[in-house]
């Protein structure tokens, strides 16, 4: 099993499909990756030598901001946002949809399972 990035990406698979595994990386990002490299986005990674191997992961590690430090980098974009108070923080903050959608009758995986409100007793 080949470990890149620190994930073992699974190996009866092709490259192209195996690459988008890794957080950060998917199938445009690793076609690119495939063309840079050399190596047949057709192959298999069992099919990989050490050397293809070790050329994609070259390739990742010095250009593409992938898994733990992409991780972090969104999660401080976020925080900034909430620290900033603006109109996309204070949805974060809340746990509402950020972009725009309706919550009237939809938004249940932003906001949760219903918290159902008793009425007023006469």
């Amino acid at each position: 099993m080949a470990r890149i990035a620190g994930v073992n990406i699974p190996t009866a698979k092709k490259i192209e499909v195996a690459l988008t595994y890794i957080f950060g990386i998917g199938r445009k990002t690793a076609q690119d990756i495939c063309a840079k490299t050399g190596v047949s986005p057709d192959l298999r990674v069992h099919q990989l030598s050490d050397d293809q191997v070790a050329k994609i992961r070259e390739e990742i590690d010095s250009n593409i901001l992938v898994e733990g430090e992409l991780r972090r980098e969104v999660g401080v974009n976020i925080k900034r946002l909430m620290d900033l108070g603006c109109y996309r923080g204070l949805r974060h903050r809340k746990g509402l949809p950020v972009r725009g959608q309706s919550t009237k009758q939809n938004a249940r995986t932003r906001k949760g399972k219903r918290k159902t409100v008793a009425n007023k007793k006469k």
